[in-house]
């Protein structure tokens, strides 16, 4: 299987056209007005009006309103929708597009249940869990503490970068691997070696 990969916390139109001829199949852009990395509506209209056809846009969120939402997708063509706080399965599915469900991993969490309580999810997306934050802080978590066999597929995020890509999809072999800081020159600003790399990484680890 060709492990999908989603480049996150784009910025600059220069790093989601380099993301894509690189073969990543998926960028994000962040509406969370806290991360150095969130993009206006506007911003994320023009970086998305620059890609080429057959990349999917996703939108992350943290613990926004309907509204917030409603109004982001009003103004810019996303794919998916990605939910990194502590949305309900009820709030993430009234929007019409399939959605990611994060999960900050740490031990004792219950992977098996989340993946049933939000069932109608694409997928969940594991990050590693820091007190005070949601995602985008370079920091991994203990793989085995996803189970072998979860309900929905697994994208892999939390500190990954080229150094290590091969060896977290080879033990985990998940869906899709999900990085930001991994690949950037400072927050919010990517590397395009960091990106090429990245991305070698993850084709040695599915040959």
């Amino acid at each position: 299987m060709q492990t999908r990969v989603k480049i996150c916390g784009i910025t600059r139109v220069q790093d989601g056209l380099f993301a894509s001829e690189v073969g990543a199949d998926a960028i994000g852009l962040v509406f969370y007005p806290k991360s150095p990395r969130f993009v206006t509506s506007d911003q994320a209209d023009t970086i998305l009006r620059n890609l080429p056809p057959f990349i999917t846009n996703v939108g992350l969120f943290v613990n926004p309103t309907s509204e917030d939402v409603l109004d982001i997708m009003g103004h810019v063509r996303l794919d998916l929708l990605q939910f990194h706080g502590e949305e309900s399965p009820e709030f993430c599915e009234q929007f019409g597009l399939p959605y990611l469900k994060a999960v900050r991993v740490k031990p004792g969490i219950d992977l098996v249940q989340y993946a049933l309580a939000y069932s109608n999810a694409k997928g969940l997306l594991l990050d590693a869990f820091v007190e005070g934050t949601h995602g985008g802080t370079g920091k991994s978590f203990d793989w085995s503490l996803i189970p072998d066999q979860l309900s929905l597929p697994v994208v892999l995020s939390g500190g990954l970068n080229a150094a290590n890509v091969m060896a977290a999809i080879q033990h985990v072999r998940p869906w899709a691997v999900d990085v930001s800081s991994g690949v950037e020159a400072s927050k919010g600003i990517k590397d395009a070696a960091q990106m090429a790399a990245f991305m070698k990484g993850v084709r040695d680890a599915d040959v």
